[in-house]
């Protein structure tokens, strides 16, 4: 489908890949991988035809189309969600445009046998069926159900974009790709403004996406549930894995290993073949076999043991402080945005040791619980710590806190005390700011760099609570694992925000999932929440349909009865819309059949009935028109199953 011949691109006078070729096929789902640095985000540009290659090129069929979503994007937006999602249909309001010019030119030909009439009728094959996969008859309906499906809900429809933080922004802008349909989506970190709940359905839809998908991430669990191959960039190479993510670790050593193994085979021909040369570099009855070696090393392709990439943060924890065996407990705890309430009279009791995950929707009060449990923000009701707990917080935001105008060790080196002030080099080396690094100011830092600086300034002061707010934005893998394997080895109580359930695993014995503005408590580890949540559902739905079937309450039947009947009413509407649009279709194809038969019925000096391809037209036309008269059909029987189910609700 798409090829990558021979391509190169460089950097500063660095080599970011050279050489490089594969293919993208149909239905692939591949992972791009490769360490910070590598190249991925590039190649997904070159792919897009947003940079040029230095040296080879990428071959993009005319017809096909990609979507792309960055890590980031300024937008400007002022329009409604819903609005800004349908902006994606734009693809079929000119293709509707451009099949309606080319009917009338069909029309209008004559030449039923040139090759140019022949391409008209393939192109007009291509828009019927671009345009039915875009399922145009549906646009509002898919564009809601996608949106609900990434977090939003009805209310949100009707609001402006810029009420809603970039991260909001950001699912619109991946659920116009979504809703483009495009034959090859490239997607360069899409978890990243994704909770836990829209990263299933984001995977559940990907998982039966009719084209093709080439995708960046660092969620670990969504790469295994999504991909089938790994393209890994390293050393300027590429690497084709058959396979997802784990696998394709495990198929990345054994080759490491081989090239090892290849290595040190060659350093030890190398040695041999350089101790001939010495041995007999001045006995001229040698000199042949000696300029024979000579050429042999010259000509001599250096194995390369690709790097593991063991550059990453090593670190442990403090030992926490010793504490009571209450760490906190709220009474009646409630938080308010005006008339929006976020946290209703929460009663909580966390004890020494606890590992808690906080879990739910973006919006239902983790990071406002994180903050003010960390004694940032504001509240009513009662919260009391207990006996010595010192609070060690690291919020969502932490690194656009530090001070851009101080150089990393500056940053570190201004709040230190005691013995540790003179430990603070090795501190920052641990966290990959070693030699000239240190004396960086923190606004040249990556958003990488800032973060691994902000863990760093935590481990200055030993703490026995610790509350973590998304702590793996902008880590890369190698680096979360060692954040994993630290936060396992602290020995204090524990609160963490997370939607990366990779990460999650293991690390809490209790999950707290919030729903605005109550909280659920399960015991256990984030599998075992999504396990047993999974099947509270099921429990409660199957509840909900043996209480409807036996009684309702009046009232509430009646505003059920209602909203009900409001949906329906809509459905018929838009149903009536398909019908209209298929009545008019019908009419063209049945004008063109009769001037068609006209012909047959009297081909007397007509040209036309001795040529093949005006034949294959009629033939053509006929199959069309039968087609929609299903459809048109099977809508009237829609319509006809609406009204009596609007009826049952009167």
């Amino acid at each position: 489908m798409i090829s990558v011949q021979n391509l190169s691109m460089h950097f500063t006078g660095e080599d970011l890949f050279t050489d490089i070729n594969f293919m993208i096929r149909e239905k692939d789902r591949i992972g791009l991988v490769g360490k910070n640095g590598a190249g991925k985000t590039t190649l997904l540009r070159l792919i897009c035809g947003f940079e040029q290659p230095h040296k080879g090129e990428v071959i993009v069929p005319e017809d096909l189309s990609i979507g792309y979503l960055p890590q980031e994007k300024e937008l400007l937006s002022n329009q409604t969600v819903l609005n800004e999602a349908l902006t994606a249909f734009e693809e079929f309001h000119r293709m509707e445009a451009a099949l309606k010019k080319l009917e009338l030119e069909i029309q209008q030909r004559t030449d039923f046998e040139s090759d140019s009439y022949h391409k008209l009728i393939e192109k007009l094959s291509f828009y019927n069926e671009r345009i039915a996969l875009l399922g145009a008859n549906a646009i509002e309906g898919e564009a809601e159900r996608i949106l609900i499906g990434l977090g939003f809900v009805h209310e949100d429809m009707g609001r402006k974009m810029t009420e809603f933080s970039n991260g909001w922004q950001m699912r619109v802008e991946l659920a116009k790709i979504l809703l483009s349909k495009p034959n090859l989506l490239l997607l360069d970190e899409p978890t990243n403004h994704l909770d836990i709940e829209a990263i299933q359905w984001l995977e559940n839809f990907l998982q039966s996406y009719y084209g093709s998908v080439l995708m960046v991430s660092h969620d670990r669990t969504f790469l295994d549930n999504i991909t089938i191959r790994t393209v890994e960039i390293s050393n300027g190479r590429i690497y084709d894995y058959k396979g997802s993510y784990s696998q394709y670790v495990e198929a990345r050593e054994s080759r490491i290993d081989m090239q090892q193994s290849a290595y040190n085979n060659q350093q030890k021909e190398v040695k041999e073949i350089e101790r001939f040369i010495e041995r007999f570099r001045y006995k001229a009855t040698k000199s042949k076999q000696v300029q024979s070696r000579v050429k042999l090393l010259e000509k001599m392709e250096e194995v390369v043991v690709d790097d593991m990439d063991k550059a990453a943060i090593h670190f442990k924890f403090p030992p926490a402080p010793h504490s009571g065996k209450i760490t906190l407990e709220t009474n009646k705890l409630s938080k308010s945005y005006g008339d929006l309430k976020v946290l209703s009279k929460l009663n909580l009791l966390i004890t020494r040791g606890e590992r808690i995950a906080f879990v739910g929707k973006n919006g239902e009060g983790k990071s406002t619980l994180s903050k003010i449990l960390a004694g940032v923000l504001d509240y009513e009701g009662e919260l009391k710590y207990g006996h010595q707990v010192k609070v060690g917080y690291y919020a969502q935001n932490q690194h656009e806190m530090l001070d851009q105008e101080k150089t990393v060790f500056e940053t570190l080196d201004e709040v230190a005390v005691g013995e540790i002030r003179t430990k603070i080099k090795s501190l920052l080396g641990a966290f990959l700011f070693g030699g000239d690094a240190i004396d960086k100011k923190v606004k040249v830092l990556s958003g990488g760099e800032k973060a691994r600086l902000s863990l760093a300034k935590m481990l200055l002061f030993p703490v026995n609570l610790l509350i973590l707010d998304e702590p793996t934005n902008h880590l890369d893998m190698m680096s979360k694992d060692i954040l994993k394997t630290a936060l396992l080895q602290y020995d204090g109580t524990m609160l963490i925000v997370s939607h990366d359930r990779d990460f999650l695993q293991g690390l809490s014995n209790k999950v707290f999932e919030f729903k605005k503005p109550n909280i659920k408590v399960y015991d256990g580890d984030i599998f075992d929440f999504l396990e047993k949540r999974n099947l509270a559902h099921l429990k409660e739905l199957e509840l909900k349909q043996a209480t409807e079937k036996i009684t309702a309450a009046p009232a509430s039947v009646n505003k059920q009865n209602y909203a009900l009947r409001r949906q329906i009413d809509k459905q018929i509407r838009k149903v009536d819309k398909e019908i209209s649009d298929l009545e008019q279709a019908i009419s063209k194809q049945e004008t063109l059949i009769a001037q068609m038969d006209g012909v047959l019925a009297n081909p007397t000096g007509s040209v036309e009935v001795t040529d093949e391809l005006w034949y294959k037209k009629y033939a053509f036309i006929k199959k069309e028109l039968s087609t929609l008269m299903n459809d048109w059909e099977n809508k009237q029987l829609e319509k006809e199953t609406l009204e009596a189910e609007t009826k049952a609700y009167q």
